[in-house]
């Protein structure tokens, strides 16, 4: 009889979501680049910089469970954030404007390293699946972060042409290396 019982049940999912969705009001990246019309925040005028991009990496997951065993399915998104990013009047440079799309585009490299790292991960092999999650969003995430940093400090916010034409190619190289993940 339970044998019956168990035998109707094909399968049991268990659902846990993190950043499930973009945010509202964002945009996934493409192939396409960002226009001066996409950054539509307020300008921090008493801010330095002469633009700023706010993106960032959203990801959610869930575990079914059947009787063929375990099915770890995941989904990750690169998104740029239009009301948060902004440019000040009259700056509005091909430059500036290229130096911006690399901070999108490393936002969405380490988007692919994150797709990467989930399509390798096994939840058989840990104890506590949300806190290995958590622990490879949060290694991936100061990356991006590190990356983010080091990118202006090289390029001087832009100034540095030399240094962002290099930075363009890493970046451009990088994303190659990872083109099966894109999204």
């Amino acid at each position: 009889m339970k044998k019956g019982i168990f035998g109707c049940i094909l399968f049991l999912m268990v659902s846990v979501v993190v950043n499930a969705q973009l945010p509202e009001n964002s945009m996934s990246w493409q192939e396409n680049l960002l226009e001066w019309s996409d950054f539509r925040g307020k300008p921090q005028l008493h801010n330095s910089f002469h633009a700023n991009t706010t993106s960032g990496i959203s990801y959610s997951w869930s575990l079914k469970t059947s009787e063929e065993g375990k099915e770890f399915v995941f989904s990750v998104e690169s998104y740029f954030f239009p009301e948060g990013s902004w440019v000040k009047p009259g700056k509005t440079s091909e430059n500036l404007l290229a130096h911006e799309q690399l901070h999108f585009d490393i936002t969405e490299l380490h988007a692919r390293k994150l797709r990467s790292q989930l399509q390798e991960f096994n939840p058989e092999k840990v104890k506590d699946i949300k806190k290995a999650l958590r622990e490879i969003y949060q290694k991936i995430e100061a990356e991006r972060a590190h990356m983010q940093q080091k990118f202006d400090v090289e390029t001087r916010h832009s100034q540095n042409a030399e240094a962002q034409l290099k930075w363009q190619e890493v970046v451009r190289l990088e994303l190659g290396k990872y083109e099966e993940f894109s999204s």
